[in-house]
Order: structure tokens, then C-alpha cells, then sequence
């Protein structure tokens, strides 16, 4: 039985080889997941909290979009840990460890564009700040939020853990493999943290900075190695040039397909982001524009003040 995937040289087969590594990780973060949130419903309601969520029609909006996230949050979860468990365990992660570099770039988008931000999402604020704190990451943390910091750090995981030299060291071992791997998830929720980080004052509060952050860091700057690997005359990774071959899937060919998922395969999640930050900024400019400014006491509209000076 062996623990996480990792480069084996023997030829291909389609028999079920379940990592055990794979599932007791898996496994371990359901259980805290599921423990600390019901410790958490379990705690008396602040009384000062609650009378400030049903004290009028604003907080009572914000308390229904936070219940709808709620709602939301156990499927985020499960999605979260349906796409580790997919790209870390047979077969994507034997393929992407061992004979396709295409399937590991695969993994390293399945890792940083759908199970990093999906788990960022099931987490509730309060489960966020208590990690952190965990964890002594209060510094690092909002160093890391910064964009230009996590645009930064995050491509420099990306060329480096991309590196023929990195990729055949790592692969070579359960460990490292298992090291790479984890380091992809960290890179992702390091890259998503200014836009969906379960701390609101982490985020960043500008639609215009997202945006741009999503297009530089997410969209832009991967097309550079993406490059590389595309046009490249010869393999560049000896993990997988010397690899049994899959289907007659030429080492270059593939190595190519690799080029051009970090390229392009992240661009329509990420404008669909964009698109998504787009719109819903637009719709609160034009609900802004409406709001009807009332007397306190008798509820009847205020009328904006004459400027008697243009009269």
C-alpha cells in the first residue's frame, strides 16, 4: 500500500489503486470540519450579535444573505474535498505523478482553481480567524493579502514548482510529491485570498483592484511559463520523457497539451470571476443610486437640500 502518488516506472493499468494517504487527509479535514462547526452552533448566541442583526431592513438583508451562505457553505465543503480527493488519488494522481505532464498540470489546476477556492468558500469567518490563530499566521496573513504580494508569491510557486528540476526531485518521492502537492493548495488559497478570504478585511474592497488582480496574477502571468512549455524543441522533464508510454502519447506532445492548460485552461474560470465581480458591482452602484433617505421618526423622505447659491 502506498501512502501518496508518486513516479513509478511499471506500465500503465486501469486497476483501482487507491492511495491511503489520500483518504486519511481527506478523512481528517471532513472530521474537523464537521466537529468545529457543530461546536460551534452549540455556543450561546451573542445577545449584543443578535440584536443587531434584527434591529431594521439593512441588517436584516445581511442576515439573509449570511444565512444563504450558510446554506451554501456544505456543499462548498464537500466540492472542496471532492476535487483534493480527484487530483491527488487514482487515477489523476498516478497519471500526473508518473506518465502524463499534461494530467500534472491538470492537477496543479484542479488543486489551485477549484478545490483551494471552494474550501476558502466553506469557511465561515469565525472557523477562518480561529485557523489563523491556531497557526500564529496573524503577520503572514496580512502580508499574504495583499494583491501585489499574493500575485507575486503565487507565480513564483507556479515557475518554480514548474521547473524540470523541481518536478523530477519531488515526483522521485512519496514525500515530495506529496510536499508539491500541498504546496499547489497553499499557492491557491494564497492566490484567492484578496478576493474570497473568509476575513472580510483581508479582501480587497475595490471591484477595480479584483478585477485587475484577477488578470494579472491568474490570467496574464501564466501564459510566460505556459510558453515555455508549449513551444519547448525537447521535453524537459525526465520524469515523464522516460515514462512508460500512455496510448503511443508522444513525451513533447504531451508536454505541449501541458503548455497550453497553464496558458489558457484557466481563462474562462477566471473571466467568469471577473465577469462575476463585474456585474455584481454594477448592480450595487445601481441599487446605491435608488436608496430613498428617510426621516428616522416619522418615515417620511428627506429631501435634498437646495443649493441656494446656484439659484
Amino acid at each position: 500500500m502506498r501512502w501518496w502518488c508518486s513516479a513509478i516506472v511499471e506500465d500503465w493499468s486501469w486497476t483501482p489503486r487507491p492511495y491511503l494517504g489520500v483518504w486519511i487527509l481527506c478523512g481528517a479535514l471532513v472530521a474537523g470540519y464537521v466537529v468545529a462547526t457543530r461546536r460551534h452552533r452549540s455556543l450561546p448566541v451573542d445577545p449584543a450579535a443578535d440584536a443587531t442583526t434584527s434591529g431594521g431592513t439593512a441588517s436584516d438583508g445581511a442576515a439573509s444573505d449570511t444565512a444563504r451562505r450558510d446554506r451554501r457553505r456544505p456543499w462548498q465543503f464537500a466540492l472542496g474535498i471532492f476535487f483534493l480527493w480527484a487530483a491527488s488519488d487514482w487515477p489523476v494522481g498516478t497519471l500526473g505523478a508518473s506518465y502524463l505532464s499534461s494530467i500534472h498540470m491538470l492537477q496543479y489546476m484542479l488543486y489551485t482553481l477549484a478545490a483551494a477556492p471552494m474550501l476558502m468558500l466553506a469557511t465561515p469567518e469565525w472557523m477562518g480567524r480561529r485557523i489563523i490563530e491556531k497557526l500564529h499566521l496573524e503577520g503572514v496573513h496580512r502580508i499574504v493579502a495583499r494583491p501585489l504580494v499574493a500575485a507575486i508569491i503565487s507565480n513564483v510557486i507556479l515557475i518554480s514548482t514548474h521547473s524540470p528540476i523541481a518536478v523530477d526531485a519531488l515526483r522521485a518521492t512519496q514525500f515530495g510529491s506529496f510536499a508539491l502537492d500541498m504546496i499547489w493548495l497553499v499557492s491557491g488559497f494564497i492566490l484567492w485570498t484578496p478576493i474570497i478570504s473568509p476575513l472580510p478585511e483581508a479582501r480587497a474592497h475595490s471591484a477595480g483592484v479584483k478585477i485587475l488582480y484577477l488578470f494579472a496574477a491568474a490570467a496574464l502571468m501564466p501564459m510566460i511559463p505556459g510558453g515555455f512549455l508549449t513551444f519547448s524543441s525537447q521535453p524537459l522533464y525526465s520524469t515523464y520523457e522516460l515514462a512508460p508510454r500512455l496510448a503511443g502519447i508522444n513525451a513533447l506532445n504531451d508536454q505541449q497539451v501541458a503548455g497550453v492548460l497553464m496558458k489558457v485552461g484557466n481563462l474562462p474560470l477566471i473571466w467568469t470571476v471577473i465577469a462575476v465581480i463585474w456585474f455584481r458591482w454594477y448592480r450595487d452602484e445601481q441599487r446605491s443610486s435608488r436608496v430613498i433617505h428617510r426621516d428616522p421618526v416619522t418615515g417620511a423622505p428627506l429631501r435634498a437640500p437646495v443649493d441656494r447659491s446656484s439659484v
